[in-house]
Formats: C-alpha cells, structure tokens, sequence
C-alpha cells in the first residue's frame, strides 16, 4: 500500500488503493502508515476523500526553490474560485450573478488550467448551461480537507474579511434613507 500511494501520480480513493493492495483492514492500514510518517519529512493525508504523499509543512520552505511556483491568482481569480467553492456545481452566470460583474475573458479557463476547478456536466435548464466544481488540486493547495472546512461566516466576520459597508449619504450603506 506504501509503494501504491508513492508510486501514484494523483491521490488515490481508498477503493484505488484497495484495487492495488488487496483485501484488509484498509482503514487501520491507512492510521497505521500516517502515524509513521508523523514528524518526519513527508505525510500521508486524505484530502477530499483521496490519499496522498505531501511534503510536511516545516520542510516546505526547503523544497519551494526546487519546484516551479504557479503564478498567483489574481482578485477576479480568487473571487470566482470563493464562488465555485461555495456555491458548487454553478453556472458561469451564477458566477457573475454573484459577483455583480462580468467574467473576464480566460478567469475560468486560469482556474482550470491551474487545477482547481473543473467542469461537472451541464445543468437541466435552458441552454444546458455548464457546472463548476473545484477539484482535489483545490483542497490540497489550500490544505483542506474537504469544503466543509471552508471557513463559515462568522469565522469570515471574526477575521474582518466581511466588514460592514460604510456608511453613504442618508446614514445608510446603500444610500438610501431610513423610512
């Protein structure tokens, strides 16, 4: 089961790896091998329900001159994939519906190329619009291990990301005054 999670390009489903290495307890298979890894420079993790090798997080540093660094998202970028991760599967003009803009041209097509969406079929409506999802990739940059732990919305308030509008004209946020 070792070599299999070593050896895999992509993280494995525990019926992937069961397909590999046989029958068997995979489960206590799977705690035992994660807590020989613990402390040492790679871990095993189960991120969106696939296991995987990962470089341990004190030994990142180390390895990051090693490798070639994605070019970072831009605002659009990280608002989109927010939305998808939210509020998947969603449509491209759920997306703009959400953010109140247009997309701009390639912003789904830079998530995709970076691996952290990808499409998921077509929705049953008029124009069979079609459906994104994020990907494993996504949980695993962000160190996740599914999107229940995408932060709530009081952890959001609590951090200061959602800060109230400020006041306009008339006292209120939308301009408008009270009745």
């Amino acid at each position: 089961m070792e070599a299999v999670l070593f050896a895999a390009a992509e993280p494995l489903s525990p019926a992937d790896i069961r397909a590999h290495a046989g029958e068997g307890d995979l489960g206590a298979a799977l705690a035992e091998l994660q807590a020989h890894y613990a402390g040492r420079g790679v871990r095993l993790v189960c991120r969106g329900g696939r296991w995987h090798f990962e470089t341990a997080p004190d030994c990142a540093s180390v390895l990051v001159r090693l490798r070639q660094v994605p070019r970072p998202l831009t605002p659009a970028q990280l608002e989109t994939l927010a939305i998808i991760a939210y509020h998947e599967p969603v449509t491209r003009a759920e997306i703009e519906d959400i953010r109140g803009v247009r997309l701009g041209q390639g912003t789904l097509d830079a998530l995709m190329e970076a691996g952290f969406v990808r499409l998921a079929g077509r929705r049953e409506a008029p124009g069979r619009p079609l459906l994104y999802v994020t990907t494993p990739a996504f949980l695993a940059h962000f160190g996740l291990s599914s999107r229940r732990d995408l932060p709530g919305l009081a952890e959001l308030e609590a951090a200061g990301l959602l800060a109230p509008l400020p006041p306009t004209e008339g006292g209120l946020p939308d301009g408008g005054s009270e009745p």
